[in-house]
């Protein structure tokens, strides 16, 4: 992929190497969640921080669940 930009995720390198349990990434998303809600909007560093932040919550949660049903990623 030829992209001027850095993408926040790359398959070919952010692959999960452990998955977590439901109840951490459950306990994980929720805290990543208050934590990003008290970002400033009219901040950008805080905005992507937040993007990056809820990206990773949102992925580990996806897998834990997929783990939890026994399919793959």
């Amino acid at each position: 992929m030829n992209t001027s930009y850095t993408p926040l995720f790359t398959p070919e390198t952010d692959a999960h190497l452990s998955v977590p349990t439901l109840e951490q990434a459950i306990t994980g998303a929720r805290k990543v969640l208050a934590e990003k809600a008290q970002a400033n909007i009219h901040d950008q560093d805080a905005m992507i921080r937040a993007a990056y932040g809820l990206h990773y919550a949102l992925y580990d949660l996806l897998a834990a669940i997929d783990a939890e049903r026994g399919e793959g990623q």
